[in-house]
């Protein structure tokens, strides 16, 4: 298995599928094929699972997966931190971070986006996955509700999963504690998330 890989895979893999999408599909299925690994094989799966899906059909899931659910939202640090003050310092230390290591992200996203961490790490593969180590939580919380939800994305949040070392029994504990409880409730407005669709289905939100 390349971690690199994996993780640049799993960035294009996450990101909304616009009108570059089935470019992006087969190059991304090109790049994996090669490669060995059980984290390979379920972002492969994936690829299969979507490859067939019409683009405009794909991006209305992609919304509803990820943009009408505060549980299953590509902004880590908001599972950890909520729109709380303390989520202000977080995003900071990421773009701090980012400098550090001379790379950019586009100013029109927030650092703590999934797919740019992912990329920041499979372009940093001398820090290990240090960045997602440090946000397992928030990402073993994101699998556990897409796995719920029965979206194929969980597979490659899986696979993301997969590359880190462990899971130790304290990750998983925190990202349950999570998963039952809910994000921070105090809020500033450091970001406007969309209320859940009423029709989206999802158990972890009908049972708090």
């Amino acid at each position: 298995m390349s971690r690199p890989v994996v993780h640049q895979a799993a960035s294009l893999l996450l990101r909304y599928p616009d009108h570059d999408w089935p470019e992006r599909l087969r190059a991304v299925r090109a790049a994996l094929e090669p490669v060995p690994g059980t984290e390979v094989g379920l972002l492969l799966r994936f690829c299969d699972e979507v490859g067939a899906t019409a683009p405009l059909d794909l991006a209305a899931r992609y919304v509803v997966t990820f943009d009408r659910s505060r549980r299953r939202c590509l902004y880590l640090t908001y599972y950890t931190d909520g729109d709380t003050r303390r989520r202000g310092a977080s995003l900071a230390e990421l773009k701090a971070l980012y400098r550090r290591h001379g790379w950019h992200p586009p100013e029109d996203e927030l650092p703590d986006f999934l797919p740019l961490m992912l990329e920041f790490a499979a372009r940093t593969p001398d820090l290990k996955a240090s960045l997602l180590v440090e946000h397992r939580p928030a990402l073993e919380l994101l699998r556990l509700a897409l796995a719920s939800y029965r979206s194929p994305y969980a597979g490659v949040v899986d696979a993301v999963c997969r590359t880190l070392p462990g899971p130790s029994p304290a990750t998983r504990e925190a990202a349950l504690r999570l998963a039952r409880t809910g994000p921070p409730a105090e809020t500033v407005g450091l970001l406007p998330y969309p209320p859940r669709a009423p029709d989206a289905p999802h158990a972890e939100e009908t049972s708090r």
